[in-house]
């Protein structure tokens, strides 16, 4: 179907021939399936026995509540809403029973097999029978029990692994090669390989030593910078120029069985300062598993002696009976953001086990949530018979309340903004009739490219509002919420919309945003408006949390990641080495040719009123910026579309072969280079060949002529009665028909080909092309789930032990859990320290001088302001000249704030302790313009 979205990478061959069995259409069940089909597989199976209960609409989102009042199977219900997702997967149901007597013998035609909600029992035999089979089917085990869960692979005895890691192979300049036993070979520019002794490398483009070139040879690591490769003293010398590659090479794992691994399991252990506990998890589920064998059922809800039953089960093993007894109280229910997070793990097994990518899980994660409910009160076990039983049996009624009353500002509605929007859903939060509210902000459209990991959106919305859609989509899982949704971007401009009376009614602020900056920005207004902030963010198979609470937590403005490393001007204009460069200078042309000078266009007749007034100007010899570029674009102006075509082939030879001509011959008629008589085309440079137009060259056509000049391409031109307007063009990836990723494509791979770099495909183009953060749903779903949690916590006003950060590469796979970074206090004086949460306050009047608002500042907190800043504007600086004199002056008039300004937060500093020091640095000090000033107002 033309809807499909184009998958984030090429769909390897097995998975588009796998078939899937998958038990279980509960909340982690749903979450599986939903990420499975995102990425595509042939078939898969739903099988469930169960109907549909009120209980259900808690955690299973594709349920409604029609599907409760007809007692729909809950495999067949929720059947249509799966299959939706992706019309390229065929989606089957089975509500066949399937117990110890069953004939197993149907699962044959699956390669892998996943089992939610079964009894241990059950899973052993299925797990018998998958690992036996020849070949083997793939076997994934996974229980959500309350506040605990588990997931355990078997992928058989032999499962060989192509690429372990996932890691993009990137191309490495070699400096130098020794002729030696062993040869040594080392980076250009001292840059770190990051390789591991063991690994192997290809070389090419090596001169002098040419026989490397095609070979690949294993390392033996001796610094970041350098590494040995064998025996090279045989070879002749290294001349110059190469590189080399990490080679893939595969890994073979063995897998036991479940019985095998009951006993003596491998773990992952995702929080190291707490190694015990995946063990002790996993102590605790097999005692909830005996329970269930004992008693037929699991242990009530809340009951005190269900508990002491089960602490007794593991008296044989060293398990915290506290945890036990959570477990317990909590067994029947369902924590729906758990599930979120569970089901990313083991739906990314799931794909591992189809396409032999990516290192598997061996063979065990079990991990309690540390939501504590020491405390929760015998009342809150009391149950409603509606959608949140299930929650309560986690967390209590009591909290349950404070999530329905919560009001959630979420900026971005991408991936993660619709994973959390679920989470919101099945938590309650934001719900009408508890003034609870959700306002979500997003001014994107939907994308085809979007379809394939933002599930609320199907092929309909596309070219839709997200917020608008995601909106209605989530108000289809649970009715009862209050979603507001907005086109608004959150930057400065529009802090007119997000003021501090916007934020002053709200409780914490989610960001789902793709990009450093706008998180930073959110981040300040948070801190500023005492906010809890959570982060999250993934990144291909990679996925962070950073949780900051007010008073307890750094923010994230408190720590700085490295800057994005940028590509010289010369190198993109001369000298390009990868095919990185050759993308970037074809994204450079495209801005140059369709935005920035239509843009310089438009902007000079916004200054000058007419044609006739320029000329006069120009004929008295005025200097008229702009003017140049003006005139050369209206002489070069197209009139008729073979003008276009003309132009288009000028350009052809401009830059593929007039331009490179000359530098090539200039270079090569003395290929000495001047500064080092050194050769000038060695590594990384490398000498360009120019390229004469050919109309039979599949690149040609496709991006000089025929797609290069689509009329979205061509800044139009449109005469009026008084000047000339160009229509500038913003890139646009996602857009297939506008010509924009043809013509960045087509010039990007003919300069790669005059430079003898290997050219990309079109998906690799767009995605480096459109500055693209890859995401898929397995990540995009364990992350909201992991953050969701820590919504919990916040809620619940947990203390700073209990809050998380955690980073994960589902690739690998690592899970870490950390503890969030404590805020950190700086001491101005003894007595005297602030942390980023702190804010000093002025109130002022009409006829408040610098001179009061400095003895104000040393009343009410003991300390006298040596210098005060506001922005970039220095109010009051001692040593500068004349800055004394301001000290009279009011503050209205140093300010000179616009009408509806109340109030303005100005930086301050203080005089060291100790001579020579530096001055210190002191609290944002927001100081009112009136005594009256409304606290809420910007």
């Amino acid at each position: 179907p033309s809807s499909l979205p184009p998958p984030s990478s090429p769909l390897p061959p097995q998975m588009a021939q796998s078939s899937v069995f998958l038990s279980g259409m509960g909340g982690l069940g749903v979450e599986i399936a939903k990420n499975i089909v995102l990425a595509g597989v042939k078939v898969l199976t739903l099988h469930d026995t169960k109907q549909c209960e009120t209980w259900d609409l808690g955690s299973n989102f594709f349920l409604r509540q029609d599907d409760v009042l007809t007692q729909r199977n809950r495999a067949l219900a929720v059947h249509p809403r799966v299959a939706e997702l992706n019309p390229y997967v065929h989606v089957d149901t089975s509500s066949s029973s399937l117990d110890l007597s069953t004939d197993l013998c149907f699962l044959k035609r699956y390669q892998c097999v996943i089992l939610t909600e079964a009894r241990l029992s059950l899973q052993k035999k299925i797990n018998d029978f998958c690992h036996f089979h020849q070949p083997p089917i793939r076997f994934i085990g996974c229980d959500a029990y309350g506040i605990c869960v588990r997931v355990f692979c078997d992928f058989g005895d032999q499962f060989e692994v192509s690429d372990p890691t996932g890691e993009e192979a990137k191309e490495m300049f070699i400096q130098n090669i020794t002729q030696g036993n062993p040869g040594v070979v080392t980076c250009m520019d001292s840059r770190t390989h990051g390789l591991q002794t063991g690994q192997s490398v290809l070389f090419r483009e090596v001169n002098g030593m040419d026989t490397l070139n095609g070979t690949a040879r294993q390392v033996t690591v001796l610094s970041p910078y350098s590494f040995s490769v064998g025996d090279t003293s045989c070879l002749q010398p290294y001349a110059h120029g190469g590189f080399f590659l990490l080679v893939k090479t595969p890994r073979t794992y063995s897998f036991e069985t479940m019985e095998q691994q009951l006993s003596e399991p491998q773990v992952l252990t995702p929080d190291f300062s707490k190694p015990e506990a995946p063990l002790q998890i996993h102590a605790a589920m097999l005692a909830l598993d005996a329970f269930q064998e004992q008693h037929n059922r699991l242990p009530n809800i809340g009951c005190c002696q269900d508990a002491e039953v089960l602490v007794k089960l593991t008296e044989e093993a060293p398990v915290n009976s506290e945890l036990v007894r959570c477990l317990s109280r909590t067994a029947q229910g369902s924590l729906p953001p758990l599930a979120a997070a569970v089901g990313g793990i083991a739906s990314q097994e799931v794909l591992k086990a189809l396409t032999g990518k990516f290192a598997p899980l061996q063979q065990w994660v079990g991990q309690p949530t540390a939501i504590h409910l020491t405390e929760v009160r015998r009342s809150d076990w009391l149950f409603g018979g509606d959608r949140y039983d299930g929650l309560r049996a986690c967390i209590g009624e009591t909290m349950c309340l404070e999530l329905h009353k919560l009001r959630v500002f979420m900026v971005g509605c991408g991936a993660i903004g619709c994973e959390m929007l679920k989470n919101f859903a099945l938590l309650g939060v934001g719900l009408a009739k508890s003034s609870g509210e959700v306002c979500v902000t997003d001014p994107d459209l939907i994308e085809k490219s979007n379809l394939n990991r933002q599930f609320l959106f199907r092929s309909q919305h596309i070219q839709k509002p997200k917020s608008t859609t995601a909106a209605v989509a989530t108000l289809k899982i649970n009715p009862e919420m209050q979603v507001d949704a907005h086109l608004n971007k959150v930057c400065p401009a529009t802090e007119g919309v997000y003021n501090d009376l916007f934020y002053s009614r709200l409780h914490l602020v989610v960001t789902a945003l793709d990009n450093v900056e706008a998180r930073r920005y959110v981040d300040s207004r948070s801190v500023s408006n005492q906010k809890a902030l959570l982060d999250s963010g993934t990144m291909g198979t990679k996925g962070h949390t950073e949780i900051i609470v007010p008073n307890l937590t750094e923010s994230y403005n408190s720590h700085r990641d490295p800057p994005e490393e940028e590509i010289p001007f010369c190198t993109l204009k001369s000298f390009p080495a990868v095919i990185e460069h050759t993308i970037q200078w074809a994204r450079d042309k495209f801005e140059s040719a369709f935005a920035h000078k239509p843009t310089i266009y438009n902007m000079f007749w916004q200054t000058h009123s007419s044609a006739e007034a320029v000329l006069q100007r120009m004929q008295q010899r005025e200097t008229l910026e702009g003017a140049f570029q003006v005139v050369k674009l209206l002489s070069r102006r197209p009139s008729q579309w073979e003008h276009c075509i003309i132009l288009a082939r000028l350009k052809f030879d401009k830059y593929f072969k007039r331009k490179i001509t000359c530098c090539h011959d200039i270079v090569l008629s003395s290929h000495l280079c001047p500064c080092s008589a050194g050769l000038f085309w060695q590594s990384p440079k490398r000498p360009p060949s120019p390229i004469e137009f050919d109309l039979k060259d599949s690149l040609q056509p496709e991006g000089t002529i025929d797609t290069l000049l689509t009329p979205d391409c061509v800044c139009v031109c449109v005469c009026t009665t008084e000047r000339l307007r160009m229509s500038p063009r913003v890139f646009e990836k996602d857009d297939d028909l506008n010509g924009h990723m043809d013509f960045v494509a087509s010039a990007s791979s003919l300069r790669a080909r005059m430079y003898s770099i290997e050219v990309a495909d079109r998906l690799k183009t767009k995605r480096i092309a459109g500055k693209i953060i890859p995401a898929i749903a397995t990540a995009t779903a364990a992350v909201a789930g992991l953050v969701s949690l820590e919504l919990v916590k916040v809620v619940g006003g947990y203390g700073f032990e209990s809050f998380n950060n955690c980073f994960f590469n589902l690739a690998i796979p690592v899970m870490v859990l950390t503890e969030a970074a404590p805020v950190k206090r700086t001491q101005i004086r003894e007595d005297i320290s602030f942390s980023i949460w702190d804010r000093w306050t002025v109130w002022g009047h009409q006829h408040f001088s610098l001179s009061d608002f400095i003895n104000a500042v040393l009343v009410n907190y003991g300390i006298e302001p040596t210098m005060v800043v506001h922005g970039v504007k220095m109010l009051y600086v001692p040593v500068m000249p004349g800055h004394n004199k301001r000290l009279k002056l009011t503050m209205q008039k140093l300010i000179k704030p616009s009408v509806d300004r109340r109030y303005v937060d100005l930086t301050v500093s203080f005089a060291p302790e100790s001579d020579g020091d530096e001055d210190l640095p002191g609290p944002p000090v927001r100081y009112y313009f009136s005594p009256d000033g409304d606290a809420h107002t910007a």
